[in-house]
């Protein structure tokens, strides 16, 4: 039985630009890393101390960042065309 292809989830505070980071995924465009702030909470980091680092962010950003992480690592690549 095929699996559900997982889709993006809509986020508003995740962008991808080229010229930011290389093009990793930031949070609101600014030089912090959806993966900056997974790697912060799996250090154990707590989301008072994470905001209290980087005051400019927001607890709704460190939301996304999880929703755009746990995207990432359901999402199946699938073969177009003929096999």
């Amino acid at each position: 039985m095929a699996q559900p292809i997982a889709t993006m989830p809509k986020l508003e505070r995740i962008t991808i630009d080229p010229t930011v980071m290389g093009g990793k995924p930031c949070i609101r465009g600014l030089r912090v890393t959806v993966g900056t702030i997974v790697g912060l909470l799996s250090a154990s980091k707590t989301r008072e101390e994470i905001l209290a680092l980087y005051p400019y962010l927001e607890a709704p950003d460190i939301d996304e960042a999880l929703a755009f992480a746990t995207w990432r690592v359901e999402e199946q690549e699938v073969a177009v065309g003929a096999a």
